[in-house]
């Protein structure tokens, strides 16, 4: 794998199976922070409760540990992946996050054990295809939905996919994602998500999806 830098001095890594970065060039911590963090409202949220689907490199991680240490509130994380990097290749990123950096050196002696835990809070990482993951039921406060794109991973997107993340999901949580695709805002929408355009970086938008009513199975299938 190929390390790059995005445009805000952090780095990333080119994926040559998936033919994609792991994170825009316009910034990987800027994407962190703006989308995953604020755009879900994790940031201000007392108890934060977060499912990722896509690890990659811990970035949107260590952003919300580092605002949840900074704040002095417990983070519980549930992440899914499916091609975990090797711990080399992580310790190689590292990001201007004086409190979550500490931490994050503590799980990478560990790495990749599945439960990483401490007075900051709890990390779980499930190895495998979200698909077939075990999700639990209305846990989540906010969805990071972060893996390559509709175009190269489409799996991850589909609406039978979105559907269960619905379901781990608690009324009110918010899911955001970069992609604006038209077919997947409408799936969304489709599986008990309230579907926005948002503004991303540059002439870009993002999506999120705020969890309203109750799940709503997906009749047309994924």
């Amino acid at each position: 794998m190929e390390f790059r830098y995005t445009e805000d001095g952090t780095p990333t890594l080119f994926h040559p199976g998936y033919g994609e970065a792991y994170h825009p060039r316009q910034g990987a911590l800027l994407q962190a922070r703006r989308l995953y963090l604020e755009k879900t409202r994790t940031h201000l949220h007392p108890a934060p409760r977060v499912l990722e689907v896509g690890l990659g490199l811990m970035v949107n991680f260590r952003v919300a540990l580092e605002s949840a240490l900074a704040r002095g509130v417990f983070l519980r994380y549930l992440a899914v992946e499916k091609e975990p990097l090797p711990r080399e290749v992580m310790a190689a990123i590292r990001l201007p996050l004086p409190l979550g950096e500490r931490v994050f050196g503590e799980i990478l002696k560990a790495w990749p054990e599945e439960r990483f835990a401490g007075p900051w809070g709890e990390l779980k990482v499930v190895f495998g295809d979200i698909r077939e993951a075990a999700l639990p039921t209305l846990w989540a406060t906010a969805v990071f939905l972060d893996p390559f794109s509709p175009q190269k991973n489409p799996e991850a997107w589909e609406k039978a996919l979105l559907w269960r993340l619905r379901l781990a999901s608690r009324r009110g949580a918010v899911l955001a994602t970069y992609s604006a695709q038209g077919a997947f805002r409408r799936a969304l929408k489709e599986v008990g998500f309230r579907p926005h355009r948002v503004p991303g970086v540059g002439k870009r938008e993002w999506t999120v999806g705020i969890a309203v009513g109750a799940p709503r199975f997906p009749c047309n299938g994924g």
